[in-house]
């Protein structure tokens, strides 16, 4: 396994593994606290694993956490996903960068999300299981929605949306969030 680090977004990793291929398949270590550890990171900071099923089309966020925020490791375990990090971090030197990737069943690589950055995704499979591994235990209270579509982030989503939770349909635009955030 090896980390490699995202340049459009200070502080996040790509974790992509080494799988061993045969006939039947095949294996993979999709997490190595060693290669963790050597990438900066505290492999046991993480708390709580998280699973979604999607089906194609199906968009989910942008979220992430107010006050300390939250990391994340993510990663499709099924299907692919096309992933979008988003850093709003104000003292980030990448502040406002974005990131997109395809995660996928096939590859088994793992994003690491910092803290402090928006999320999302899109499944582009007829089913896409996405695991999440966070760094301290959700709470719903500070979940905050950006909307998917807001034109200064202007995110390629490559489908059309199937389908978004009633919370990501209604979400408010960056430029809100982020003046929420100052007050």
């Amino acid at each position: 396994m090896r980390a490699t680090e995202v340049p459009a977004i200070t502080g996040a990793y790509l974790f992509e593994p080494t799988p061993y291929a045969d006939e039947r398949g095949f294996f993979c270590r999709t997490f190595d606290a060693e290669v963790v550890r050597s990438a900066g990171l505290d492999p046991d900071a993480f708390v709580q694993d998280s699973l979604s099923r999607s089906v194609k089309g199906v968009l989910r966020g942008l979220h992430l956490r107010s006050g300390e925020g939250e990391a994340k490791l993510v990663r499709c375990s099924y299907g692919r996903i096309f992933d979008v990090v988003v850093d709003l971090r104000p003292d980030s030197p990448t502040y406002l960068g974005r990131a997109t990737f395809e995660l996928s069943g096939e590859t088994q690589a793992t994003l690491y999300v910092p803290a402090g950055c928006a999320h999302g995704f899109q499944a582009l499979t007829d089913t896409a299981d996405t695991s999440y591994r966070i760094d301290r235990p959700h709470d719903p209270a500070e979940d905050v929605t950006i909307a998917f579509d807001d034109p200064e982030l202007a995110i390629p989503w490559p489908l059309p949306v199937t389908s978004m939770s009633r919370r990501d349909r209604e979400a408010p635009g960056l430029a809100e969030v982020l003046k929420q955030r100052e007050s």
